[in-house]
């Protein structure tokens, strides 16, 4: 191909993923409060484009949601958390570092995110009502994305896309 040339979307999607991969056992988004289905395909989408995981109750309202929402031609890996919320990130805390997306005293601008260097599960709350209280003694970061403008938060699909993509060193 000649330097004036255009490369076509495809060529360049070849050349830069030269092998598929599978999610990235060691960051984990778990919206465990999502209301809306929408949120939910788009939050699916970015864990493909980051390589993570994604953790979910298995209630019918997240299967119908992943089935709806999923555009991708082969579902990335699913953790379906079939116990109490709570009990769950008790246990993923026993090898993980728990990062909760949320307005907060103290919390960790999204520009100072480090990349995970280990093992790390992202909480995403409710649209409306965040991450439960109940949850606090459990996490060990709390990430808040700056924002300038009048509303009090992103959409929970756009703030986790963001997180995701900070943590694993992608921006």
């Amino acid at each position: 191909m000649t330097p004036g040339e255009k490369t076509r979307r495809t060529d360049l999607r070849d050349q830069r993923r030269r092998r598929q991969h599978g999610c990235w056992d060691q960051l984990i988004a778990a919206p465990l409060w999502v209301a809306y289905e929408a949120n939910l395909g788009t939050l699916l989408r970015t864990c493909d484009a980051v390589g993570a995981c994604m953790a979910v109750p298995g209630t019918d309202h997240y299967h119908r949601a992943l089935d709806r929402g999923d555009t991708l031609p082969r579902r990335p890996h699913v953790h379906w958390v079939r116990r109490s919320k709570l009990s769950w990130i008790a246990e993923q805390r026993e090898t993980s570092r728990i990062v909760a997306v949320e307005l907060a005293e103290d919390a960790t601008p999204l520009t100072r995110l480090a990349a995970a260097r280990t093992r790390t599960v992202v909480l995403l709350g409710h649209e409306h009502a965040g991450v439960p209280a109940e949850t606090w003694d459990l996490i060990d970061e709390v990430v808040e994305i700056p924002m300038v403008g009048r509303g009090s938060s992103l959409n929970v699909a756009v703030a986790g896309s963001l997180v995701l993509y900070m943590l694993a060193g992608l921006m």
